[in-house]
């Protein structure tokens, strides 16, 4: 997902304007040298510049460099099989994202295993999906959706950024627990004209990616996937409301080798816990959409794993298959 050019330039000026290193008064023997922060997306990419504040932030409290490198290819995999060949010596960091959890059921010949390869770190973030219809579409609220879906099966199109992906995976989550029957339309590209036309009539969209629309009125926000309402869009109610139970949003972190030296992990952990109660370190994050994730160590490895599992049970029901 591309941010637009003046959120990009924004957050980019804010990230360039964290003091420089050192920091003062800091010693610590870990990181004692720069640190790479491996991305499995491209450059400009939602994913890529949340990368790219918390490096910043890491750099600016740790006192050293926290380099991003960019590894795309292959859904992410290949950034993700990267790090887990990696020394685990705490230089070698990964974004990880939700779409890992989702690939690691996705793709049956990964060449590592995402639960027992990596060494969860840090959590960052949380990046809510909204429920989204075209304007032409009867329905006004998920229960008049799931209506409309029951009456019509098979004639609704669902819209996503490609087979597997978040919006997908999100929506077939819908299908599950909703009992209803949608089409699948993957795109490439910006599905967003589309979905505005009519051509495709829902999707389960990144905030960043549509909030302009929705605010514009341009498309109709029906429900948000996380489990409580967000200051965002404080009217709009949850997908959980209509269906106990649905959560779906996307979301980022730090993972690391197997291996990697306690110590070291803590380090990091504790670095973006604070981060994350920071109000300017916030007000980033809000300017792309996305709301602070702070775990401990011992819950991001939990969530991980139901994570996994989550997604594991959807790919089976919908029999997703990668491409």
């Amino acid at each position: 997902m591309k941010l637009s050019r003046r959120n990009l330039l924004h957050v980019a000026a804010g990230a360039a304007a964290l003091p420089a290193l050192p920091h003062a008064g800091l010693a610590l023997d870990y990181p004692a040298r720069p640190v790479r922060v491996i991305v499995g997306f491209s450059a400009g990419s939602a994913s890529d510049i949340i990368a790219r504040l918390a490096a910043a932030q890491l750099s600016q409290q740790l006192g050293q460099h926290f380099v991003v490198e960019n590894h795309t290819g292959a859904a992410t995999n290949l950034a993700a099989e990267y790090v887990t060949r990696a020394t685990p010596d705490g230089y070698t960091l990964l974004l990880l994202t939700s779409a890992n959890t989702v690939n690691a059921t996705l793709y049956t010949k990964l060449n590592f295993n995402l639960l027992t390869d990596i060494t969860p770190v840090a959590s960052i973030d949380l990046v809510p999906y909204v429920m989204e219809v075209t304007n032409s579409l009867p329905a006004k609220t998920v229960s008049e959706f799931i209506a409309y879906a029951r009456a019509n099966p098979g004639k609704i199109n669902m819209a996503s950024n490609g087979v597997g992906s978040g919006p997908h995976v999100a929506g077939e989550l819908f299908q599950m627990m909703a009992g209803v029957k949608l089409v699948h339309v993957p795109y490439t590209g910006n599905p967003y004209a589309d979905l505005i036309a009519g051509q495709v009539q829902m999707m389960f969209s990144p905030i960043p990616a549509s909030i302009a629309y929705v605010r514009s009125g341009q498309l109709r926000p029906l429900a948000v996937g996380t489990p409580a309402r967000l200051p965002i869009l404080p009217d709009l109610p949850t997908v959980a409301e209509t269906l106990p139970g649905y959560d779906a949003s996307g979301w980022h972190a730090l993972a690391a080798p197997k291996g990697m030296p306690a110590a070291d992990v803590e380090v990091i952990s504790k670095t973006m816990l604070t981060s994350l109660s920071d109000p300017a370190f916030k007000a980033k994050l809000a300017d792309l959409g996305s709301i602070p994730m702070p775990m401990t160590t011992a819950a991001f490895g939990k969530f991980i794993a139901e994570d996994i599992t989550k997604w594991a049970k959807v790919i089976k029901f919908a029999n997703i298959k990668a491409d």
